[in-house]
C-alpha cells in the first residue's frame, strides 16, 4: 500500500482543515517546504489539493502548483477546483500524474470517458466523497445519491482509480471506519485510496488488509499524531 502526504494549498500556504470548513484552516508553511519535508522522510508520492479552487477559485494557486509538481518530480495526484474537462486536460498536460474529479464527475459522468480515452484509464480519478453512505458534492454541502452505486458508474465509464474520503470523520483524528472502506473496495476491481481518519498505525494497517491502494495522511500527519515513518512501516 501507498501513503500520500497531503499538501492542500490555501491562500498560496499549505494548510488542514477539520470537515472541510475554510474557518478551521491551521496554516503550516510553504507548500513546497512541506512537500519536500515529506519525500525527505520517505515519500513516493504526494495528495495535493487546492482548496482555493473547491472554494470557487479555479485559477488560484495554479502557478504554485505547477512549480511544485516541477520541483518534487514525484507522483502527484491533483483535485480541487476542477470543474471541466478542460481544467483536467491543463492538469494532465502540466504534468501531474492523476487528477482527482468529484463534483464534476456526478454533474458530467461522461467526462471521465472522455478524458480515460484522452490520457489513459489511470490518470483519471473519481472522487468518491461519501457522507451518510450517499456521495457529497459541491464542498460537500450536498449529497447525490448512494456511494456504491457512483463509485461503480465511474468504474463503467473508465476511472482508473477511486479516492473514497469519508467526510464523517475527515479531518477529525479520531480513526478510519472500516466497514464503508471495505464496502467500496469489494464493490469496484480498481483501486481505492482513502483519505479520512487515518490517525495511527493501526488505521494504516487496517487499510492495508482491507485492501486498499493507498492512504492519505492529512491533519493527523501534520499534528504529529503519527509520524510518516511509522506509516511507511506499516506499508511495508
Amino acid at each position: 500500500m501507498k501513503i500520500f502526504p497531503a499538501v492542500d494549498i490555501l491562500g498560496g500556504r499549505c494548510v488542514q482543515l477539520v470537515q472541510g470548513k475554510r474557518e478551521s484552516a491551521t496554516a503550516y508553511g510553504d507548500p513546497l517546504s512541506c512537500a519536500t519535508r515529506w519525500l525527505n522522510e520517505g515519500a513516493t508520492a504526494l495528495h495535493v489539493v487546492n482548496l482555493d479552487g473547491a472554494f470557487g477559485s479555479s485559477s488560484a494557486n495554479a502557478g504554485l502548483i505547477t512549480e511544485l509538481i516541477r520541483k518534487t518530480g514525484v507522483e502527484i495526484e491533483l483535485g480541487g477546483g476542477i470543474r471541466s474537462v478542460e481544467d483536467a486536460r491543463h492538469w494532465l498536460e502540466t504534468g501531474v500524474d492523476r487528477v482527482i474529479i468529484s463534483t464534476l464527475a456526478t454533474q458530467d459522468p461522461e467526462c471521465i470517458r472522455t478524458l480515460a480515452r484522452e490520457f489513459g484509464s489511470k490518470r483519471v480519478m473519481p472522487g468518491v466523497d461519501a457522507k451518510g453512505g450517499q456521495i457529497a458534492v459541491h464542498g460537500w454541502q450536498e449529497t447525490a445519491g448512494d456511494y456504491l452505486d457512483w463509485a461503480k458508474k465511474f468504474e463503467e465509464l473508465g476511472a482508473g482509480s477511486l479516492l473514497y474520503t469519508n467526510v464523517d470523520v475527515e479531518g477529525l483524528q479520531q480513526g478510519v471506519r472500516f466497514e464503508p472502506v471495505k464496502r467500496l473496495i469489494d464493490h469496484v476491481r480498481i483501486p481505492v485510496v482513502v483519505a479520512g481518519g487515518v490517525s495511527s498505525r493501526a488505521d494504516v494497517d487496517g487499510l492495508r488488509d482491507a485492501g486498499a491502494y493507498g492512504a492519505v495522511l492529512g491533519s493527523a500527519l501534520y499534528s504529529g499524531k503519527i509520524t510518516l515513518l511509522e506509516a511507511l512501516e506499516e506499508c511495508r
